[in-house]
């Protein structure tokens, strides 16, 4: 089958400077330094007003700008390093993978997830599962591992977030312009490729862009195509719809679609992992294709089932997509026919009773047809070994089959690139290659801690001025209120103790905890000589009136004047803005209601930069605290009364900030460095950056999932 990417587009480029087109439509920028920096030294005040987009910047940049760019020794000696780096990298045949693990080599590893989060630019990701999905990507790029992803192109993106006078946020739309983007029409004989997903009362046709992820390909589907209705070209439009018609009609999409889609494409996967529930209906394709063949129902889900991953995400049943029995009535009747079942049999596959009825639950049916299952922590392991224990009751819980693989985090995406200098000054060449070796990290104990502490500073100052920037760019688009201004931070000192929140706004994560006794709170953050400052963001979803109301509980209290400004929301929380936060905050608040928060990996992506975590003993921070790389909140353990807990966790957080972390920070040598202070954040980057890392996340997959199932 002639299937191929279309052409890369052209830009009008001088001739030694032709590559930097390839390179952006490549994603492996997005993780050097030195490659992005190729495209903001052309025009700095270009590249963020261009909110950092390469493909738009070299549309729009003036050639004059490129002639001079030509006569510049030290970017035309960058430009020959950075692709020599990146040629060196493409054509890598001595990769992990290829040292490690022979047998994958021609074992391609499906990876589908609803969301990708790879680049503020692509926004089609809402929050830490896409932005999980990205940098595993990213790792397994990294690592030589012949995986390819699978989700959606969302012509709409996801929101943008306005926050009105009042605290209440406000959804944005905004309509992806696909030409903008790094992403490339998939096409078969000079024809967009196409495949079909059939419905009882109809087929929708999907396309295909591909984005270039290192040396990992993302295909995203499409139903925007001619010929579709216009409900059908809108099922692709949008992040997790609300309506739940078009949400089941998504995961057909994405899991049938997605297999037939690979198949197409000329792809044969050995391994398909489902990053949560929502592409389940990929184990019921895989075993139509075989019942097709002549086989039973039964025989086909043998075959396939050893192929299957599956990772849960999260530790409560209702966090699982399930369906009523109606709507899949409705939308798969002509699939059950397929797989040479009758209704109730098709029901039966993932029926789970509940007090509102029966309904369809896509976890369960993930869990059955799935030999390969994990939690994303250990105590989430746990946790989701008794929630799932009714799926095999002739079993202890311990002994249910869902293990556990932590969370981690793509550090070269992460890690901020003044410190990773300082780290190649100290390490030497080629670290970034061992990051995942504790022994490496011992040689921390050594580095000066005014080096650090000065890149540390460095950094602070860059998200003042950042914030500042953003209020000002926001200001002169008109309609924020000038105690909006104050409210967004435009009075943050940069030399002050600063506490980062942001995440998604969902009630268990219970933003508000910091401000069960604002009186108090308001003593801290004004203390003579020993001032914090707060600054939260995140977005609630759309339809969740309650995380709403806790955004606009949090913004209230920013706006009061006794705040003095040392309170802040930022809005529109994006990749780009987590970056600035979790390398230029020194505290990073976590006080999710335990055992809510699955795994987390905000705080790990501030851990490797030296934050020091401060946060409930739940996921990831469980497995990572030591005593000595930050604070915990209240025990390890969770009451039986949420209000009991909440109200421990409350003053726990209080005493340690009015007792430990204030003093600590403030507590300076004569030349006014913390050392207390950066003891721990060296013992954080020590402890979080090898053990927290996709590095190790990505090999372990490898050798506990992805190996057994060619076994």
């Amino acid at each position: 089958m002639d299937t191929f990417r279309t052409q890369l587009p052209s830009f009008d480029l001088p001739k030694k400077l032709i590559r930097l087109g390839e390179l952006a439509y490549n994603l492996w920028w997005t993780w050097q330094p030195e490659a992005a920096r190729l495209f903001s030294q052309l025009d700095r005040d270009m590249w963020e007003r261009l909110h950092h987009n390469p493909i738009r910047m070299l549309r729009e940049i003036k050639r004059a700008r490129l002639n001079e760019v030509l006569k510049d020794k030290d970017y035309m000696d960058s430009y020959k390093r950075v692709f020599t780096d990146f040629d060196a990298y493409m054509n890598q045949q001595d990769t992990w993978a290829h040292r490690t693990q022979p047998k994958l080599a021609s074992h391609p590893i499906a990876y589908f997830s609803m969301e990708f989060g790879l680049h503020e630019t692509l926004p089609i990701y809402s929050g830490g599962l896409g932005v999980l999905a990205g940098d595993h990507l990213k790792e397994a790029s990294d690592l030589g591992l012949p995986l390819v992803g699978v989700g959606f192109m969302y012509a709409q993106g996801y929101f943008s977030q306005r926050i009105s006078e009042d605290g209440w946020q406000e959804a944005l739309n905004n309509p992806l312009k696909f030409d903008d983007l790094p992403v490339n029409l998939v096409v078969e004989n000079g024809k967009p490729l196409s495949v079909s997903v059939e419905f009882p009362d109809r087929a929708v046709a999907l396309q295909v862009w591909e984005v270039r992820v290192g040396r990992v390909p993302l295909y995203l589907l499409d139903s925007n195509v001619e010929g579709n209705s216009e409900f059908d070209r809108l099922l692709t439009a949008r992040l997790y719809w609300s309506d739940l018609d078009r949400r089941i009609m998504q995961e057909v999409l994405l899991g049938i679609g997605g297999v037939r889609m690979l198949r197409a494409v000329g792809i044969d996967p050995a391994v398909w992992h489902m990053n949560e529930g929502h592409a389940a209906f990929l184990t019921l394709e895989r075993a139509r294709e075989r019942v097709a063949k002549g086989e039973t129902f039964e025989a086909a889900i043998q075959k396939t089932r050893g192929q299957n991953i599956f990772t849960t995400h999260t530790p409560v049943p209702a966090g699982n997509d399930e369906f009523p029995l109606w709507l899949i009535d409705k939308y798969l009747a002509a699939i059950w026919h397929q797989l040479g079942l009758t209704q109730e049999q098709f029901y039966d596959l993932a029926r789970h009773d509940q007090p509102h009825g029966q309904t369809f639950s896509m976890g369960i049916l993930a869990l059955r047809f799935s030999e390969g299952r994990n939690a994303v922590s250990e105590l989430h392991g746990r946790v989701s070994r008794e929630m799932w224990h009714f799926l095999w009751k002739d079993r202890r819980v311990d002994d249910v089959p869902i293990t556990y693989i932590t969370n981690g985090v793509h550090t070269a995406n992460w890690m901020a690139r003044r410190l990773r200098l300082l780290l190649d000054l100290h390490f030497g060449a080629g670290w970034m290659e061992r990051l995942d070796d504790p022994e490496l990290w011992d040689k921390l104990d050594t580095l000066p801690p005014q080096a650090l502490w000065e890149v540390h500073q460095h950094l602070k100052r860059k998200l003042n001025f950042y914030l500042r920037e953003r209020v000002r760019d926001r200001w002169i688009v008109g309609g924020f209120h000038p105690v909006q201004v104050v409210s967004a931070g435009v009075l943050l000192n940069p030399y002050m103790l600063t506490i980062g929140f942001a995440r998604r706004f969902a009630t268990y994560k219970r933003a508000s905890l910091i401000l069960s006794d604002v009186e108090r709170l308001l003593h801290i953050i004004n203390r003579p000589n020993m001032p914090v400052q707060i600054v939260f963001a995140g977005k609630a979803h759309p339809a969740d009136e309650p995380g709403k109301q806790l955004i606009q509980k949090i913004y209230r209290t920013v706006k009061r004047a006794e705040t003095g400004g040392r309170l802040v929301f930022v809005e529109d929380y994006d990749m780009n803005l987590a970056r600035y936060l979790v390398q230029g905050v020194d505290v990073w608040l976590n006080t999710p209601r335990r055992p809510m928060e699955a795994s987390g990996t905000s705080g790990m992506k501030a851990g490797l930069n030296g934050v020091l975590n401060f946060s409930v003993l739940d996921g990831w921070w469980r497995e990572a605290y030591n005593g000595k790389n930050g604070w915990s909140i209240g025990e390890d353990k969770q009451m039986d009364s949420q209000d009991t807990q909440d109200a421990m966790d409350a003053q726990d957080l209080y005493s340690k900030l009015e007792n430990e972390i204030i003093p600590l920070y403030y507590d300076r040598d004569i030349n006014n460095i913390p050392l207390g202070w950066v003891e721990r954040m060296k013992e954080s980057i020590k402890t979080v950056t090898p053990q927290f890392s996709t590095r190790r996340m990505v090999k372990e997959y490898v050798e506990k999932l992805y190996s057994k199932a060619l076994e």
